[in-house]
């Protein structure tokens, strides 16, 4: 069967047409991208979607939105649109509905994906587990965190949680003085303060500052842009820092989710995948005190699906209907 799958985010919702097999394989169609904001809601990004094909769409959908869902209506942080999902089988002229957090999506991209979209980081350079559970990590806008667990019989479970939101932990004295500098704003400072697109930001602005340089305030765009192509080394210093705190981060969640095996997702992640293998990242994964010889036993990948939000949805589609 056919169905349409759409990924939203705050700037850009990504439409496609995804067949699902009768051996249970996803295939995806070629994506089209629109931008949220050139749009009045997400029925007018349909029929948008809808001009570009040029054909009727199925009528099933599968949406993998950045927010909560399971209410009675879903809004965005950064675009105007407001779903009613109750309303979209009129609304669209769809029979069937699939709704998920995109971060569940990717839970479901990583339990489905083949072997060949996940690259080697750290621990045993071996294949994602069949049983067990896999920690997902995931940092963009905020800190997403998941898990899939898989029963070792091609079943299984994904749960997305808010581990973004477990306090921030320090092991050296620069993250005490991130963290006492982001103290200063916020009474509780959580590990996506750290571990976040955005965070880049304030570790930049802590390394200037023990380094008793004057402090350029910028944007995060412009410290990732910069440091990843070498252009100023304390924006450079500023993502290597922001590797170790990843690395400590993932290992924290592995431990607490009892995970198997880890996965690093997002845009992010592939944006400075380079930066993460030259980098401490995977000593502070391991980095767990009496857990350490445990925590060098558990692979780590990178997912590098080219669509994982599409794939997700797609597939949360399949195991809610098929």
């Amino acid at each position: 069967m056919e169905l349409v799958t759409v990924d939203i985010g705050g700037t850009h919702a990504r439409f496609t047409i995804a067949t699902l097999g009768d051996d249970g394989a996803i295939v995806l169609g070629e994506p089209a991208t629109l931008k949220t904001n050139e749009h009045a809601s997400f029925e007018t990004a349909w029929e948008h979607f809808a001009e570009i094909s040029g054909r009727a769409l199925p009528r099933a959908v599968a949406l993998a939105v950045a927010g909560p869902v399971g209410g009675e209506l879903i809004r965005f942080t950064n675009n105007p649109w407001v779903i009613l999902p109750d309303q979209l089988p009129e609304r669209l002229g769809v029979d069937k509905v699939t709704i998920v957090n995109d971060f569940g999506a990717v839970g479901h991209a990583v339990a489905r994906a083949g072997d060949e979209y996940f690259q080697h980081l750290t621990g045993p350079d071996v294949a994602l587990p069949t049983s067990g559970t896999i920690t997902i990590v995931g940092p963009g806008t905020g800190l997403g965190v998941a898990h899939v667990w898989r029963d070792g019989n091609g079943f299984y479970h994904v749960q997305a949680t808010e581990g973004g939101h477990l306090d921030f932990a320090p092991l050296d004295a620069v993250e005490d003085a991130i963290l006492a500098r982001l103290r200063q704003r916020h009474r509780r400072v959580s590990v996506e303060r750290v571990v976040s697109g955005p965070a880049i930001v304030d570790i930049y602005e802590t390394l200037a500052a023990l380094e008793q340089r004057p402090v350029l305030h910028t944007d995060d765009r412009t410290i990732w842009t910069r440091g990843t192509a070498g252009e100023d080394t304390l924006m450079a210093a500023a993502i290597d820092r922001f590797c170790l705190s990843l690395g400590s981060a993932a290992g924290d969640l592995a431990l607490a989710q009892g995970g198997s095996a880890v996965v690093i997702a997002g845009g992010l992640g592939l944006r400075i995948k380079d930066t993460i293998l030259s980098s401490g990242f995977a000593d502070r994964f391991r980095a767990k005190g009496r857990f350490e010889s445990l925590m060098a036993s558990l692979p780590v990948k990178l997912i590098t699906h080219p669509q994982p939000g599409l794939l997700g949805a797609a597939a949360a589609f399949q195991k809610e209907h098929a």
